[in-house]
């Protein structure tokens, strides 16, 4: 079975108190996909926790696919976008 970041992150996040939120960085990153290929995304999302410290391994590019592993659609998680300091839905 192959390593799955998302669901290392959903295993992190359920031993998360209430207060956890994600932040969108408007910086580019890339990532490995399982074949090799390397994709670039001009933005990633990191996870912080109540007390506004970012949470080991909970960086990301695929907000949907992170929806998808939580079971919450997108809509609904708590986004705090850098050039707006209040959560989007």
């Amino acid at each position: 079975m192959a390593f799955n970041h998302y669901a290392k992150i959903k295993n992190i996040i359920d031993h998360q108190p209430p207060g956890w939120y994600i932040k969108v960085i408007n910086k580019p990153t890339t990532a490995k996909k399982f074949n090799g290929e390397t994709k670039q995304y001009d933005h990633y999302y990191r996870i912080y926790d109540h007390d506004n410290q970012p949470i080991k391994y909970c960086k990301f590019q695929q907000l949907d696919r992170l929806s998808m592993i939580l079971n919450v659609p997108s809509e609904e998680l708590p986004i705090l976008d850098g050039a707006n300091p209040s959560y989007q839905h």
